[in-house]
């Protein structure tokens, strides 16, 4: 059930209308059956595996808060992790290491070695589920959160379906509460979740989905071997298709959840106005850089012990994120790159430019496009199916040819990513959720109405699911 369909949003409007004439209790009652049919709508095998893993969570949860037991805690602790990351890794990495492992006793020239004819389905959404149930064990391990007595209502923290398949990756500390209190029902916090909905569409359907054609075109070879013309519009394409799927999918499940009378952290703040990788970072899926941050580099040592171990944490943070996105080396190599590069930039005193005091306007333009290419040139590994697939389109670089439909390609993609990048700009300089977040009600029932306009006549003419989707 992707969110830029038909069978979504009817779906949404009924549990909608059924669930604000209900209690608290009933509500969540509502919300978490409608949470696992949605859930459900891929494969129903599917929700044998979040049950598991979340009763799981809860049992082990209540029993680590109840325990003075420091060796008990820490078993059971390990338990629900291990129990989560062996889900994780079943089922989004067997088929990778299994297909390493042949290409690598093919490559030492052992062609007979069987291999076990096994392909593993991909759960929707597991990489982001399991984060959230890893945050809520080791909050209350450390005592920062106490368990929900409720299974009922840890279930629905889990399964939410706004947030379910591709996040943003929910804090227990921000959502639980949320779902333990009951939800008042405000107009104009609906009429907010309405205009992030039509906002996630636009970046959708109309950004991403465009720059969907020219990227496959560039990537899939439809526009000539690969040139620096080629290239440019390929990561350009693809730079602006990711963004505006994913921070559409991030709006249009923020604005569900509002509909709810739920909040969400907000997902992305404008990443390409950055004016360092450290700063993309803290702009670009926010959900998950920080749950990095918390659960895995801060645990690693963080910046602690040296200059040594930091860059050697921030390296294995930025690895394990790559590898996060997906079973493909290319993702590996992607989260090296900027490991790597954060590293550089931090043993460079560059990482922070922003924090510096006085800047002109050209030196933070310079940097924000010295930051774009940057990410551009990593997006590339993450776009190609291969590693060779991805080096072979760059060699490309030191080609000059130039054929007539470029100038066209390059006109729709200004034509369709323009918008986009000043919506951005405009919300940098207010600092709103939207455009016009905090104007007079005719203006925001202006944007309102520009979004749906735009979705109306500019969407692009196939369904591509969201990216995000496959992790």
């Amino acid at each position: 059930m992707l969110f830029d369909t038909p069978v979504y949003f009817a779906f949404l409007c009924i549990v909608v209308l059924l669930y604000w004439s209900l209690t608290h209790r009933r509500q969540n009652i509502l919300l978490l059956a409608a949470s696992y049919a949605f859930y459900g709508w891929w494969d129903a095998r599917f929700l044998t595996l979040i049950a598991v893993s979340t009763t799981v969570d809860y049992y082990c949860a209540r029993a680590i808060h109840d325990s003075d037991d420091a060796r008990r805690r820490r078993l059971l602790l390990a338990f629900s992790i291990t129990v989560n990351l062996t889900f994780l890794g079943v089922f989004k990495y067997f088929n990778f290491f299994a297909d390493s492992l042949s290409a690598a006793l093919q490559g030492l020239g052992f062609n007979d070695v069987p291999m076990v004819a096994l392909r593993i389905l991909l759960p929707p959404g597991i990489s982001f589920y399991t984060f959230q149930e890893i945050a809520y064990i080791v909050d209350v391990y450390h005592g920062r959160l106490k368990p929900s007595e409720s299974l009922l209502d840890y279930a629905l923290f889990i399964s939410l379906f706004p947030h379910l398949v591709a996040g943003p990756i929910q804090r227990p500390s921000h959502l639980l509460p949320q779902v333990h209190a009951p939800r008042i029902f405000r107009p104009d916090a609906f009429f907010d979740g309405i205009v992030l909905i039509l906002s996630g569409l636009f970046r959708k359907c109309v950004v991403a989905d465009n720059c969907a054609l020219i990227a496959n075109a560039a990537f899939g070879g439809q526009l000539g071997p690969p040139s620096l013309a080629v290239i440019t519009l390929g990561t350009y394409a693809f730079a602006w298709q990711i963004y505006g799927d994913f921070s559409g999918y991030s709006d249009i499940a923020r604005g569900s959840a509002q509909l709810l009378g739920f909040h969400f952290m907000v997902n992305f703040r404008q990443p390409y106005l950055a004016t360092s990788l450290k700063d993309f970072w803290r702009r670009w899926h926010v959900s998950l850089s920080t749950w990095l941050r918390d659960y895995l580099y801060i645990p690693l040592g963080g910046s602690r012990d040296g200059e040594l171990k930091t860059q050697r944490n921030l390296l294995a943070t930025m690895l394990l994120g790559g590898l996060w996105h997906g079973a493909n080396w290319t993702f590996v190599v992607w989260g090296a790159l900027h490991g790597f590069a954060l590293s550089a930039g931090r043993a460079l005193g560059i990482d922070d430019f922003d924090a510096k005091e006085k800047v002109s306007a050209l030196q933070v333009w310079a940097q924000r496009i010295v930051t774009f290419h940057l990410v551009c040139l990593t997006w590339v590994f993450f776009r190609a199916a291969s590693i060779g697939e991805a080096l072979h389109f760059l060699s490309g670089l030191k080609t000059l040819a130039w054929r007539s439909e470029f100038l066209t390609a390059f006109s729709l993609l200004a034509f369709f990513t323009i918008p986009l990048f000043l919506i951005d700009l405009f919300l940098e300089h207010r600092r709103e959720e939207y455009p016009l977040a905090v104007a007079l009600e005719p203006y925001r029932v202006a944007v309102a109405f520009g979004f749906l306009a735009a979705v109306t006549l500019l969407s692009a003419n196939q369904i591509n699911a969201f990216i995000y989707f496959q992790f």
